[in-house]
């Protein structure tokens, strides 16, 4: 397929544009069918997507020759924003909550144990100088967004134990990146108390903007009425995106406002909530399949020779000991249980994050900077290969299963600017304890109505005596103070059925 930014540059004509698009639909048709095969085996979906990208590169049946570290760079952090807002979107108050002092230990001492660690093994073991070996330190002791939401939200784990891997990965991003610039910078290091104030300094800037733009975005969705449903799931992404602009433009975490804006927006109750997490999850899907094809695309397989066995030293260390041992450090004295925090320290997925930060060393001309990246793809690959398919056997070994709950329900509000009403979308789904209950049992608040039911595609006016089954549809009127009142009820008799209330059942899933 030719050689990229190789040569003469030729004009873009309309027959070029249009062999771009064909690849490019044959490339995402390809990657969303290794969806479904990465979710039967159990085998990550982010080798599939490198492995697309390694076939298609220099080595592969593709021969594209792209070596731009840069863009690779500049893409993945894009890529990486769309993931992060993706994962704060679905990440939930109640269980991120108890686990936040836990997350941020993990994220700050526990990145700061893994970096040493780390780099102690890749000098001594390996022979790297001190700052090749601290780079690779820093490089791979960020756990990936990507990974963790896409794996771990597959397993029934406990809340705590969910709670503090998704924080943790969004957090931890913000210190590792400080770490990586700082040793791929030319002269000598900083001393450490100056990279400490420093990352301090950006973690609490990128929070607050983080927070306030949430917040602010999250008001205006619900006093705006927007005219068409779709463009919701846009502003909800243009407002994630801006609040890392802001971050990055303030020198502060544009990872970590990213993730807390979008955290606080998913947590607002926003309208037409389904369809923004739809089409944040499809972004999201997408970001990940171009960048990880991006970095298949990058790397050169047949240098991986030599770098085989220094990789798989290092991801040992990182593995069996620094991981471990960070884990152990952090979380005793929250009291977290043994059992936790085995399953925590082999939950340590490592993904196109650390790929990314090691193209940063690449772009600032370091030595051995080619290098060091061949070393974290291989490391990157087989210990996620190793790691992923395995964290199911291991949960259930250490007791670990997550309670089974009644499905939540699918509540879309649509505000009724004019009216000061709120038309809200219900749907009733498998295992919801709303099935078999009589309308009038809902005993929703005054100010609010069930007006209509879609069942077996037939829609009806139902009487106070209509029994609910699971797979209807509900629209229910609601004037605009008792708004949040009847979604709660809704909610409430849909985990605990009509008996919700009486039996201490809320409606936030207390």
């Amino acid at each position: 397929m030719g050689r990229v930014n190789q040569g003469r540059e030729r004009p873009l004509t309309v027959h070029h544009l249009n062999q771009l698009l064909l690849v490019c639909s044959i490339v995402l048709l390809v990657a969303v069918a290794a969806v479904r095969i990465s979710s039967r085996s159990g085998l990550p979906s982010l080798l599939v997507y490198l492995g697309i990208g390694v076939l298609m590169g220099q080595d592969g049946i593709g021969d594209i020759h792209f070596d731009n570290a840069e863009l690779t760079q500049v893409i993945g952090y894009a890529a990486l924003v769309v993931i992060l807002a993706e994962g704060g979107l679905g990440t939930k108050w109640k269980e991120i909550g108890p686990a936040l002092p836990a997350a941020s230990a993990l994220a700050l001492a526990g990145v700061a144990v893994s970096v040493g660690v780390t780099a102690l093994a890749a000098h001594h073991l390996i022979g790297l100088e001190w700052r090749q070996a601290l780079i690779i330190g820093a490089v791979v002791s960020s756990t990936d967004a990507a990974a963790v939401f896409s794996v771990l939200r597959k397993i029934p784990l406990p809340a705590r134990v969910m709670g503090t891997l998704e924080a943790e990965s969004g957090f931890n991003d913000a210190p590792v990146v400080i770490l990586v610039v700082a040793f791929s910078t030319a002269g000598p290091v900083e001393h450490w108390y100056v990279l400490l104030g420093e990352i301090a300094l950006e973690l609490a800037i990128g929070a607050a903007i983080g927070l306030a733009v949430g917040w602010l975005g999250s008001w205006g969705l619900r006093h705006v009425a927007l005219p068409a449903s779709g463009l919701y799931p846009i502003a909800v992404m243009a407002i994630a995106v801006a609040a890392y602009a802001a971050g990055a433009i303030a020198h502060g975490s544009g990872f970590l406002a990213v993730y807390l804006a979008a955290m606080v927006m998913g947590n607002a109750r926003l309208p037409h909530w389904p369809a923004t997490r739809g089409f944040a999850d499809g972004l999201g899907w997408l970001a990940q399949i171009g960048m990880f094809v991006l970095l298949g695309l990058l790397v050169t397989p047949s240098e991986l020779g030599d770098d085989i066995v220094p990789a798989l030293l290092i991801g040992l260390a990182l593995t069996m000991v620094a991981r471990p041992l960070s884990v152990v450090l952090c979380l005793t004295p929250f009291r977290v249980p043994w059992q936790e925090q085995t399953l925590m320290s082999w939950a340590g997925l490592r993904g196109a994050v650390p790929i990314i930060l090691a193209t940063i060393p690449m772009v600032n001309g370091v030595d051995g900077s080619r290098r060091i990246f061949n070393i974290v793809f291989v490391l990157v690959v087989v210990y996620t290969l190793v790691q992923g398919p395995t964290l199911p056997w291991l949960a259930r070994k250490l007791r670990l299963g997550g309670d089974s709950e009644a499905a939540d329900l699918g509540i879309e509000s649509a505000p009724l600017e004019r009216l000061r009403g709120h038309l809200l979308s219900v749907a009733i789904p498998e295992g919801s304890k709303m099935h078999g209950v009589e309308v009038h049992e809902l005993r929703l608040p005054a100010g609010s109505a069930v007006t209509l039911i879609v069942r077996d595609g037939t829609s009806f006016v139902p009487l106070p005596s209509t029994v609910l089954r699971r797979g209807d549809e509900l629209l229910v009127v609601a004037t605009d103070p008792v708004r949040d009142a009847a979604e709660r009820r809704l909610r409430a008799v849909g985990r605990g059925g009509k008996l919700a209330g009486w039996l201490g059942t809320s409606g936030n899933g207390d």
